[in-house]
């Protein structure tokens, strides 16, 4: 089932670390097959508050999105993000094509 490793990145200090970060991230993906749905980009707010920045990738399954954060390849350039910006950051399955609202009703039984 598909993986989403969320960010929600509200302060970002913006120079040559984050930079370098942003020039390197895509080669640490493409061995787990992960891609960028959300990459910041202007939100269109309907309810509440949200401030900062949304990035979104999509892996096949959990444990390549696992696997793409504990690689060495991504540690080596974590440090350049986690130093320079502020947020969370998080992985979380998606659901099946077929999934319903009320799915989630049986789930909890």
């Amino acid at each position: 089932m598909t993986c989403y490793a969320i960010g929600h990145l509200r302060t970002v200090q913006m120079g040559p670390e984050i930079i370098a970060y942003l020039d390197a991230i895509d080669a640490t993906l493409a061995p787990f097959d992960g891609r960028f749905l959300i990459h910041g980009g202007q939100n269109h707010l309907l309810e509440g508050s949200f401030t900062g920045d949304l990035i979104v990738i999509a892996f096949p399954d959990l444990a390549r999105a696992r696997g793409w954060y504990g690689s060495p390849g991504y540690q080596k350039i974590l440090p350049l993000r986690s130093q320079n910006a502020e947020g969370d950051v998080f992985l979380i399955e998606g659901v099946a094509a077929e999934h319903r609202a009320p799915d989630i009703l049986r789930q909890e039984a």
